[in-house]
């Protein structure tokens, strides 16, 4: 993409004006929208925020991040940082602020959510990733960026079922998962 297109992007992304129960995001140069999230995705969301201490860290739900080397800025489901990291006014937090992304798994958001925002946010230097998938009743916890662009990852990779205990020792807690909710297995049309 030129430089021309790119600000073409960025310059309609700014001036998008999305429609109430829509959510617009800004992947690698693509504007894409979708309908807004279901109740067992919002509560997930909900009960991660509050086992997340509000005296170390700030915890703000679908807050633009901006990773302009990926010509991206994504908004994930919970975006967490240590207080003081960013305290500047405006929409966008920067990449470099963040401790911990963290995206729900919905039906239109699997591949984005599992690989195009996987390779994002290491490629932004995102310490921890935590994909939830109320769908496989798992979360996946990513760690250890490396790389950069497509090829970015993250080094370590760990699973944990619905109701197991999830390890979050940058963020000081064991994620209980006791309480999220699931939806159908998703098929392979669907």
């Amino acid at each position: 993409m030129t430089a021309v297109d790119e600000r073409r992007v960025h310059e309609a992304f700014e001036n998008l004006e999305v429609p109430e129960g829509f959510k617009a995001e800004l992947i690698r140069g693509e504007i894409v929208m979708m309908a807004g999230p279901d109740k067992v995705h919002n509560r997930i969301v909900q009960f991660v925020q509050d086992q997340i201490p509000a005296d170390r860290w700030d915890r703000l739900q679908t807050q633009d991040v901006a990773f302009p080397a990926e010509d991206s800025e994504p908004q994930p489901d919970l975006v967490v940082m240590e207080i003081g990291a960013d305290d500047s006014p405006g929409r966008l937090v920067p990449g470099p602020a963040v401790t911990m992304l963290v995206e729900v798994v919905s039906k239109t958001s699997v591949h984005r959510d599992y690989v195009e925002k996987r390779s994002i946010y290491a490629a932004g230097h995102v310490p921890v990733y935590l994909i939830i998938d109320p769908f496989k009743a798992q979360c996946l916890v990513l760690t250890e960026p490396v790389g950069t662009s497509l090829s970015a990852d993250y080094q370590t990779k760990r699973t944990r079922k619905f109701g197991d205990p999830v390890p979050l020792p940058i963020i000081g807690i064991d994620l209980d998962t006791s309480r999220f909710g699931t939806l159908p297995p998703l098929t392979a049309a669907g």
